[in-house]
């Protein structure tokens, strides 16, 4: 009767030992159900870690062929700072961009990628655009893991901690991947002393989220989401001079909110503004965001195609749409393919060796 008193005595413990060493590790490891939980409450009970790494650092500007970008070495540097993350849309979207890059002198294009290796898909664009750059593999923290916001926060504030650490003059711009761009605006955005801002189009109720004007100075903001900001404006919308980005200069992990606060940490008021794009009455930057493309799973025996000397391109095609996300590539599993001719449908896929 003692030994099961005491075995039982002994399961009791164990359970309450193995409870409060999966919560500390959970705690410790910042995975935890979020669902109706205040994340900002959470950031404010333990610190955020994120594992930030360099992957890359490019200084040298390949575009030397173009005597117009060459010609251009007294302009103020422009680093444009782009979060991005993972996904079908990811590749095409940074390659349209940095069509557009390509075409401006003195600009280093900063890139931080939220996931917590350095993508070689990434990397390898970079080097065809010929651009001075920075590639950084910059994480969000575990406990914004299973939600969307805040987004791009990890990103900018590892792109800032480069900056501090490696550059003393210049402009600091966040373009997003999902931007388009005209080329006057980096004009525009090299003359910023301080801190300048412009109009955004495609943003919102109003469809433009800009300041307003009154005698050459901001005097208030035409955005259709308040928010009870000081600063009520589009990440697209500023830029700011590297010598005006004090030590204090962060942004928060607070939604809707990381632009309003992060020019409050530059310690601005709105006297400080510099209104640019001929007084903010013309839009230079838009917000075209690219539908989302549901990535499809395939069932195509990709090894077989190989094997098929008179297919290797097309072989090679399959395995590049899966290597750039765009769909995935497998065996077993997966919506059945289809191949055409003649204006009539072959099925399977297995039918391929036998057209001519």
């Amino acid at each position: 009767m003692k030994s099961i008193c005491l075995l039982k005595k002994v399961f009791v413990m164990a359970i309450f030992l193995c409870t409060f060493f999966l919560v500390f590790f959970w705690a410790n490891m910042q995975i935890l159900n979020l669902n109706g939980v205040d994340t900002a409450l959470i950031s404010k009970m333990r610190p955020l870690h994120v594992k930030s790494r360099l992957c890359h650092v490019n200084l040298i500007d390949g575009r030397n062929h173009n005597e117009a970008i060459a010609n251009k070495s007294d302009l103020k540097m422009i680093y444009y700072i782009t979060p991005t993350y993972p996904r079908p849309e990811q590749i095409p979207e940074l390659t349209r961009l940095g069509h557009t890059l390509m075409h401006v002198p003195r600009i280093h294009w900063i890139i931080a990628d939220d996931q917590s290796l350095c993508s070689t898909n990434v990397l390898n664009l970079l080097r065809r655009t010929g651009l001075p750059f920075t590639h950084i593999s910059s994480p969000k923290p575990y406990v914004y893991k299973g939600t969307n916001f805040p987004r791009g926060v990890s990103n900018r504030r590892a792109a800032l901690v480069w900056l501090r650490e490696n550059v003393r003059e210049g402009v600091m711009y966040f373009g997003d991947d999902d931007n388009t761009v005209d080329l006057q605006l980096f004009d525009e955005i090299r003359r910023t002393k301080k801190v300048s801002m412009f109009p955004v189009g495609l943003i919102g109720d109003y469809g433009i989220s800009a300041p307003i004007i009154k005698d050459g100075k901001v005097v208030a903001f035409f955005d259709s989401w308040p928010g009870s900001r000081t600063f009520p404006v589009d990440m697209a919308g500023f830029a700011v001079n590297i010598e005006f980005l004090t030590p204090t200069a962060t942004m928060p992990y607070s939604a809707g909110h990381e632009e309003d606060k992060f020019l409050m940490s530059l310690g601005i008021k709105l006297d400080d503004i510099e209104p640019l794009a001929d007084n903010c009455s013309k839009v230079l930057v838009w917000h075209t965001k690219t539908v989302k493309f549901k990535k499809p799973n395939l069932k195509i025996d990709i090894e077989r195609i190989s094997k098929l000397p008179k297919y290797e391109d097309f072989a090679n095609l399959l395995k590049e749409t899966s290597r750039l996300g765009m769909a995935g590539i497998f065996s077993k599993n997966g919506s059945k393919t289809f191949i055409i001719k003649d204006r009539k449908t072959f099925e399977p896929l297995s039918l391929l060796p036998t057209l001519v």
